[in-house]
């Protein structure tokens, strides 16, 4: 891929058919990557510490402790260059007193020397595994292959990319494996803008309020994803919610909407098959721009899982606007409903959400609400 100041640069990874054809080209980019083997990047200096079979025998394949409280500068390069690929792993709990640990180890991305951060968000739930837990996910720019292999392919442009993971954990965390794949070149477009991902929850939200997913943005930028982690703490089925987009100086009304929550997501008719019984469950599925790749087991032994309050029920949904992305020019606030339905039909309900917003944006942009302590992330 050329890229030059002034020339056009997909935000979004050129995926499609121009990440393939790209292959073909001369290059004009200098590969590199950052890891424990490499932490800065250079040329011609990584797997240079010595392992017990020898010099440069895997001598430093991942972090070692990450203490409790502390953070570890994982990447701190200048450009200009594009991040194209993220891969991490890490365990999913520390021991009996602390399982949460997908939850409480924060990511923050800095771009260009800026002073808050354009990503803060836990690291499963970037990575679609909300609710501490991780489950496979397969779609474009967000993999997760067994066990815990997160991979990102956003694009990521920058002048200068700081990527600090910060432990909120209540214990040690050993053994942090990461690569952060990039291309250095001697120039960006002009109209290149920054990557942005943005965590928020709401442990109870209130009936008849939307659920915020994103609000604040500010100047020109496209809308590229969102992953819901939503637990039900009602009966009946939840997802009649509508996803709205308000663009632009849109108050009341927003101009673009989705026509329920599973509809947004890909799905329809409450994601439902149907057993040998006739009983009604939902059904799981990773598509390249639509899934819903994790949903918890109910205890309960209901004709369907939707009439069920045994025990609540957690879900994790994702969808990409990578080939139909959303456009705004001066302003974005996205929400969705909190509306369920029942034997007597739509009715107003209280959930557990917890989201993630993908965005790409012209800089400055508005510092981020708190991600909250670790009792506020900790799943249900």
């Amino acid at each position: 891929m050329s890229v030059k100041p002034g020339a056009g640069l997909s935000v979004c990874g050129d995926f499609g058919g121009g990440m393939l054809d790209g292959l073909a080209t001369a290059s004009r980019g200098r590969s590199r990557c950052v890891n424990a083997e490499n932490p800065t990047g250079g040329k011609g200096v990584a797997a240079m510490s010595a392992g017990k079979l020898g010099p440069s025998r895997k001598g430093t394949p991942c972090l070692g402790t990450v203490p409790a409280g502390e953070s570890v500068t994982l990447m701190d390069v200048d450009g200009p260059g594009v991040i194209r690929h993220i891969w991490m792993t890490v365990t999913d709990k520390t021991g009996p007193t602390g399982p949460n640990v997908l939850r409480n180890l924060i990511l923050e991305f800095y771009w260009d020397g800026e002073e808050n951060p354009s990503v803060v968000c836990p690291i499963g739930d970037f990575f679609c595994c909300g609710h501490a837990q991780d489950c496979f996910v397969d779609s474009l720019p967000i993999v997760v292959a067994p066990n815990r292999g997160f991979n990102c392919y956003f694009a990521m442009p920058f002048e200068h990319a700081k990527i600090v993971l910060r432990s909120d954990h209540n214990e040690d965390v050993p053994a942090f494996f990461y690569q952060i794949d990039y291309t250095e070149y001697d120039a960006l477009p002009a109209d290149a803008m920054r990557f942005h991902a943005q965590w928020r929850r709401e442990r109870v939200t209130k009936e008849q309020q939307d659920y915020t997913i994103l609000d604040g943005v500010r100047g020109q930028g496209t809308y590229v994803g969102t992953y819901l982690a939503l637990t039900a703490l009602e009966s009946r089925w939840w997802g009649e919610g509508e996803v709205k987009f308000y663009l632009d100086g849109d108050t009341d009304y927003p101009t673009v909407t989705s026509t329920g929550t599973e509809d947004y997501f890909g799905g329809a008719w409450s994601f439902a098959t149907f057993d040998e019984n006739h009983h009604m469950r939902e059904q799981t599925y990773c598509a390249p721009f639509v899934g819903f790749p994790f949903r918890s087991q109910s205890l309960g032994n209901r004709e369907s899982d939707y009439w069920d309050k045994s025990t609540p029920v957690m879900r994790g949904m994702y969808r990409w606007h990578i080939p139909d992305p959303i456009y705004f020019e001066r302003d974005l606030r996205v929400t969705v409903q909190q509306i369920g339905s029942q034997e007597a039909g739509l009715f107003e309900r209280s959930d557990d959400v917890a989201s993630v917003a993908y965005w790409y944006q012209r800089e400055p942009h508005a510092p981020f609400p708190s991600l909250g302590d670790r009792h506020f992330r900790q799943p249900r």
